[in-house]
């Protein structure tokens, strides 16, 4: 009985996030419709949960929001949400202080030092060390080099 409660309350939830993020942005519906690419009463339905939009509709959606779409995709279910992954961006999104220039520099930041593996544990980390002068340095100098 839990499931069928699920997938109504996940449209809505979705059609919520979109409102805010819009709301965010300070686009008005119809603007948002025509950046999107979609009639405006149909963006109206997806906002009140009424209406169940495809990936290609969310990635219109995502694009005129300038938010990820696999955000978009996480909160309609379409993709496994990765844990922290769609709360962080959503923070950043939702923090009234930034700039849009501001939100994107940080997503982009922060979702590229996602796509990094981390280093393995057993290796250290190559980076700048301090190594022992081999010619005329001042004593007591050290140069740096990468390793």
């Amino acid at each position: 009985m839990d499931d069928v409660q699920e997938i109504p309350d996940r449209w809505r939830e979705l059609g919520r996030f979109i409102r805010e993020q819009r709301d965010l942005s300070r686009l008005s519906l119809r603007r948002l419709s025509d950046l999107a690419g979609i009639s405006n009463p149909y963006l109206s339905q997806i906002e009140r949960g009424l209406r169940h939009p495809s990936a290609e509709i969310l990635q219109q959606i995502a694009k005129a929001l300038r938010i990820s779409a696999e955000t978009l995709y996480e909160r309609a279910g379409l993709l496994e949400s990765r844990e922290g992954y769609g709360d962080t961006i959503a923070a950043i999104h939702a923090d009234p202080l930034l700039t849009e220039d501001a939100r994107q520099t940080l997503i982009k930041v922060y979702l590229s030092l996602r796509s990094e593996p981390p280093p393995p544990t057993d290796e250290p980390v190559p980076g700048p060390r301090l190594t022992p002068p081999t010619d005329g340095a001042a004593a007591g100098g050290h140069e740096v080099t990468s390793g």
